[in-house]
Formats: C-alpha cells, sequence, structure tokens
C-alpha cells in the first residue's frame, strides 16, 4: 500500500470541488487503501482525496484513537441530507500542521455515501463522528476550516499559515 503525501493548505486543490467517482473500481479501492495507510502514519482522524492531490469525492475517517469500537469507513460520492443542532469544539487538519481552532459545526449529520465495496449506504452521526464528517466533505466542495473564521481571526493567525507554506 503506498502512503501518499499531504498537501499543505497553499496547494489550488484544495480549493477545488472535487468530481464525483464513475465506478467502484480496483483504482478507487487503491486510493481508498493509500488514504487509511496515510492516515494513519499521519495520526490523523480524517482524510480526503483533494488532501493527498486527488480530485474524486472520496474520504476516510479513523476514529479508532478516540473511540474503541469505531471501525474505519471510506465515505465515496457522500451527500450530507440533514444537520441538526450546533457543537463549538477543537478542529485540526492534515493540510494545517500544528493549527487548531474552535470551529462550529452541526452536532448531528445524516449523509448518504458509497462503501468501498460498492454499496450505498445512509448514517446518523452525532458529535465527533460528525464534526469528523463535516470537516472532511467540506474538503470535497473546496471548503476549508479557516473559512468558518471572521476575517479579524483569520489575520491572528496569518503568520502561522505563512509558517505552514513555507514549510511545505
Amino acid at each position: 500500500m503506498t502512503r501518499q503525501r499531504i498537501v499543505t493548505y497553499d496547494s489550488p486543490i484544495l480549493r477545488k470541488h472535487c468530481e464525483p467517482v464513475a465506478e467502484i473500481n480496483d483504482k478507487v479501492k487503491e486510493l481508498v487503501a493509500s488514504m487509511l495507510a496515510t492516515l494513519k502514519r499521519a495520526k490523523g482522524l480524517g482524510l480526503s482525496a483533494p488532501q493527498v492531490g486527488v480530485n474524486s469525492r472520496v474520504f476516510v475517517l479513523d476514529l479508532s484513537s478516540v473511540s474503541l469500537d469505531f471501525e474505519t469507513m471510506a465515505f465515496i460520492n457522500p451527500e450530507i441530507l440533514e444537520t441538526e443542532g450546533e457543537q463549538t469544539g477543537e478542529e485540526g487538519c492534515l493540510s494545517f500542521p500544528g493549527l487548531f481552532l474552535e470551529i462550529p459545526r452541526p452536532d448531528r449529520v445524516v449523509i448518504e455515501f458509497t462503501d468501498r465495496q460498492g454499496e450505498r449506504k445512509e448514517i446518523v452521526a452525532e458529535g465527533l463522528t460528525a464534526r469528523a464528517i463535516m470537516h472532511e466533505n467540506d474538503h470535497l466542495n473546496g471548503k476549508l476550516f479557516i473559512d468558518y473564521l471572521t476575517p479579524g481571526d483569520r489575520e491572528m493567525i496569518s503568520g502561522k499559515l505563512k509558517k505552514i507554506k513555507a514549510a511545505s
């Protein structure tokens, strides 16, 4: 399994609206496997295809570090059907190493997606799982967690953003 390089926030692919996956084939399964290996190596909770330079509507989650009963999941062509409530909590992003921000997100989300076996599924997620789903799904639409900041708050982190860009 190939582990991939995670692109940082200044990469143009992170601002693109990703293309749907036409079919679940070996190439897509290999992408999912390599994304999960990359996520594990990076010790993150979620990773989207654009974060590894691929313009496809795919993201993976691995919340096993915070929940022993969580199995890794792949979300292909996800669609958010419903959101409810609000939570505010600290988020990080593998494309923004070392940056953690308080971000508001829905507390509950209903999402429909295709899994890595090609089956269409619908799940209801709450709390941290809902937060992770919304964060990764945003990536598929070219939206980043810094986009939730006010202009003033964004100005306050501009130095950190410059350091991340310089390190990439």
